[in-house]
């Protein structure tokens, strides 16, 4: 089996969904489970929806869902317009879901209060648009295609914004829900992002959570390869949005990959290696507008060569700086650290430490102001705003000769507030103003990978 994740540009509108379900329809021997996400832009749509029904903003939800409403209704119509039933079925899921939307919007209205698990009902909304009418688009193309409701499938904690997944119950449900979808049918879709609690209170994965969908089920059907589908051929060796002559990497391995994701890169969801490593299963990153593209395969190290993949960053972060004289030769103050650290659900990327002093970098969309409090009580605490994260990523780059004067020459002019080597030997990163990261991007990128001697 093969499962196929389709992001929000590949199914953004009628030329972008016909363009993939002829992909859909190249693959139908391998048996497609194909996982999509919301139309591009209709997530953030939902969460501003969101946002004005916790204000009791009704004149505002009724304005956003009538174009949620039509923007569905008018892609059916443009998708099926040659097959008349298929078009009503659609639009008549359409109605549903959007009149039940509008329904509990309503209700969160008339409370004021927004709770999570409302939140989770209301931004999950666009992947069952999007999958009802692609679903229904593929059946007239004449394409038997089996309707699964993630819910079923993907059973997490009750975390309702950011599901952790129960990988076994996940493993346990898969295979037969997957099965029994597939009787009589060529392919099998369901949505990404969106999941469940074991009691069925709907939950979602965290933003950018469907490529995380699809390596879930991968894992729970063992497929034989996932396939990610987006608007780029592959992964690049920097984000083509900041830096000029990128070049498509052919293949990295799993630990480069997770690396990439984790310190900026806009193709992976951080969190979709791990259930792939879990049963070593092969992951293209591939693009819907040039399907006949080789994109990038992400395998095993040992399959990889050695030598620097990418330049990676984080645009917006914080340093956090914990002095204090009750670390020398103190056993136990790295834990108490990190402990209200864990507490406050605040995750850490890097780490550097000396004999009074530790530093940490978080991204700044964290809320730290009660970690501050608390190590406040017994360590000096300063806060660096406006900082930005550079990763130079690669497979034993501690074994590449030259690398540190080769990522710090383009660097003379920057202040380098910090810097920290991963114990994989997989990354080198460093912290350097907000204001300098798009040169030093460049700069780097060009040093590394546009020079005649270039690794």
């Amino acid at each position: 089996m093969l499962v196929m994740k389709f992001g929000g540009t590949s199914v953004a509108n009628c030329e972008a969904i016909t363009r993939t379900i002829s992909i859909v329809e190249n693959k139908l021997q391998q048996k497609p489970v194909v996982v999509v996400s919301a139309l591009s832009k209709v997530t953030d749509l939902l969460y501003r929806i969101s946002d004005h029904a916790a204000l009791k903003n009704r004149m505002e939800t009724s304005e956003l869902l009538d174009q949620l409403r039509s923007r569905h209704i008018g892609l059916a119509h443009d998708l099926m317009s040659d097959t008349p039933s298929y078009c009503h079925q659609a639009c008549e899921k359409i109605n549903e879901i959007c009149d039940n939307l509008d329904s509990f919007v309503g209700a969160v209205c008339a409370l004021g209060e927004l709770s999570d698990r409302s939140k989770a009902v209301i931004i999950s909304t666009g992947e069952y648009l999007s999958s009802n009418i692609i679903c229904c688009a593929m059946n007239a193309r004449g394409i038997r295609t089996g309707f699964i409701d993630a819910r079923k499938m993907i059973i997490t904690s009750s975390d309702y914004l950011k599901g952790e997944p129960d990988q076994a119950a996940i493993q346990a449900k898969v295979p037969g829900i997957v099965s029994e979808a597939y009787e009589g049918n060529d392919a099998v879709i369901t949505q990404g992002f969106v999941s469940a609690t074991s009691d069925g209170e709907p939950t979602v994965l965290g933003r950018g959570g469907s490529d995380y969908s699809a390596s879930l089920i991968g894992m729970a059907i063992d497929a034989s390869v996932i396939e990610i589908w987006t608007d780029v051929d592959g992964v690049r060796t920097a984000d083509p949005r900041k830096v000029e002559n990128t070049k498509c990497i052919e293949k990295i391995s799993f630990e480069e990959a997770a690396e990439m994701a984790h310190f900026g890169a806009k193709v992976l969801h951080p969190l979709t290696i791990e259930p792939a490593v879990h049963k070593n299963i092969p992951i293209y990153v591939l693009n819907s507008m040039n399907p006949e593209g080789k994109g990038t395969v992400i395998l095993q190290s040992s399959f990889i060569e050695d030598g620097v993949k990418s330049v990676s960053f984080k645009e917006n972060i914080l340093v956090i700086n914990i002095f204090s004289t009750k670390m020398i030769n103190t056993s136990g103050f790295l834990k108490k650290v990190f402990e209200i650290f864990s507490e406050n659900k605040v995750s850490v990327d890097l780490i550097s430490t000396s004999e009074a002093n530790i530093s940490v970098t978080v991204d700044s969309s964290q809320k730290i102001d009660r970690v501050v409090e608390q190590l406040s009580e017994f360590a000096d605490v300063y806060v660096d705003r406006d900082k930005s994260q550079i990763s130079v990523i690669g497979k034993n780059i501690i074994n590449l000769r030259g690398l540190l004067q080769q990522t710090f020459t383009p660097l003379a002019d920057c202040k380098i507030y910090m810097i920290s080597q991963g114990a994989s030997y997989v990354n080198l990163s460093f912290v350097v103003d907000r204001n300098d990261l798009t040169d030093a991007v460049r700069q780097i990128h060009k040093f590394l990978f546009e020079n005649e001697n270039c690794n």
